[in-house]
C-alpha cells in the first residue's frame, strides 16, 4: 500500500513504516508501525476541519502539541478522540519501540452526516457542544481490537483492499460509539470472558517473542492453559488470522525493516526471524512481498 498524496498532509520524517489509505474523499486511515527497537517520530499536518481518532494496538505512543509544550500519552488498548475547530491539530506522534498505532481522520461535516439521526447520545454532537473543542480517552473494546488487528494484519488482493478498509473503518467507528447497554454479548461469548482474552493476548506475546523458534500449537495451548480449539478460535476472533499466519506476517514485516536498515545481510535476517536456510527465507519473503530480499534492498538505494 502506498502513501496517499493529499495537500493537508506532510511527509513522514521517520524511517519506520507509515501507510495512509484513502477511504473516500477526505476520509483516511493512517497506520504507524514501529517494529524497531528505537522510538520513532511521525508528523502529519491536519487542519481544524478534521476529527481525529487514535488507537494504540500494541505498545505505546505520545502525541505532542503546541511545539512540544503539551503531551498526550496513548497506551496499548486505549484510544484518543481529538477535535478542535479553533485551530489546526497536526499529528506529531512518538511511537515507542515495537508499537502499532492506527488513526482515523475525517472531516467533521462528514462525521455529522454519519450520526444525523442518532446524535443525541454522543455528547460532543449535541447543540450545546457544537463548535467546541473536544477530547476523550477511552479503552479499546475486544470487538474494536479485532477490527484494529485486521487492519494491521491482512492478506488481500490489492483490488479489494480499498473496499475492505472502507468496511473496517465504518465498523470501527460503529463499535467506538456503540452504547454499552446495546452490546450483544451473545455475539461473541468467548470474548466476554476477560480471562480467555488475556490468555490469547499472552499467546500472541509468546509467539512474537520466540518467533525464531516458536512453540507448536499444542505447546502454546498448554502454556496458556487453554484447549487448542479455543486457542485457534479465540486467536482468529481477536487478531483476524490464524496463529501461524499472523506470525508469518509479523516475521516478514520484521525482516523487511531489518533489511531496510542495511545493517544485516539476507542470511542474517533470515536466521533472526527463524529460517535456517536462506533459500527458504527468500521464498517466504517473495511470497509476502512479491520480490526477493536482494531486489528489495536494491530498490531502496535506487
Amino acid at each position: 500500500m502506498k502513501n496517499s498524496e493529499h495537500a493537508q498532509f506532510s511527509e513522514s520524517i521517520a524511517q519506520g513504516t507509515y501507510n495512509e489509505t484513502l477511504i473516500e474523499d477526505g476520509f483516511f486511515i493512517l497506520k504507524f508501525n514501529n517494529e524497531t527497537t528505537d522510538n520513532q517520530l511521525f508528523k502529519r499536518d491536519v487542519n481544524s476541519n478534521y476529527i481525529q481518532f487514535h488507537f494504540c494496538v500494541k505498545g505505546s505512543g505520545s502525541f505532542s502539541f503546541n511545539n512540544g509544550n503539551y503531551r498526550l500519552p496513548i497506551q496499548e488498548e486505549s484510544s484518543l478522540l481529538l477535535y478542535n475547530p479553533e485551530r489546526d491539530l497536526p499529528i506529531e506522534i512518538l511511537v515507542a519501540a515495537n508499537s502499532w498505532v492506527i488513526s482515523v481522520l475525517l472531516p467533521i461535516q462528514k462525521f455529522h452526516t454519519l450520526f444525523s439521526n442518532e446524535a443525541s447520545y454522543i455528547s460532543f454532537l449535541s447543540e450545546e457542544n457544537k463548535g467546541r473543542k473536544y477530547y476523550k480517552d477511552a479503552p479499546v473494546s475486544p470487538s474494536m481490537a479485532i477490527v484494529l488487528n485486521q487492519l494491521m494484519n491482512y492478506n488481500l488482493h490489492p483490488s479489494v483492499k480499498p473496499l475492505y478498509f472502507k468496511g473496517k473503518a465504518y465498523e470501527l467507528l460503529s463499535l467506538y460509539f456503540n452504547r454499552e447497554e446495546d452490546v450483544d454479548v451473545e455475539q461473541c461469548p468467548f470474548l466476554v470472558d476477560e480471562t480467555n482474552v488475556a490468555k490469547i493476548k499472552k499467546a500472541k506475546t509468546i509467539i512474537l517473542s520466540r518467533m525464531a523458534e516458536p512453540p507448536t500449537l499444542q505447546e502454546l495451548a498448554d502454556e496458556i492453559q487453554l484447549p487448542i480449539n479455543k486457542l485457534k478460535e479465540g486467536f482468529k476472533q481477536i487478531y483476524g488470522d490464524s496463529v501461524f499466519s499472523f506470525l508469518f506476517d509479523y516475521k516478514m514485516e520484521v525482516s523487511r525493516q531489518l533489511l531496510a536498515t542495511g545493517a544485516h545481510n539476507v542470511n542474517e535476517v533470515g536466521l533472526k526471524v527463524g529460517y535456517s536456510t536462506s533459500s527458504h527465507f527468500i521464498a517466504a519473503f517473495k511470497k509476502k512481498f512479491g520480490t526477493t530480499p536482494k531486489k528489495f534492498v536494491m530498490g531502496l538505494s535506487s
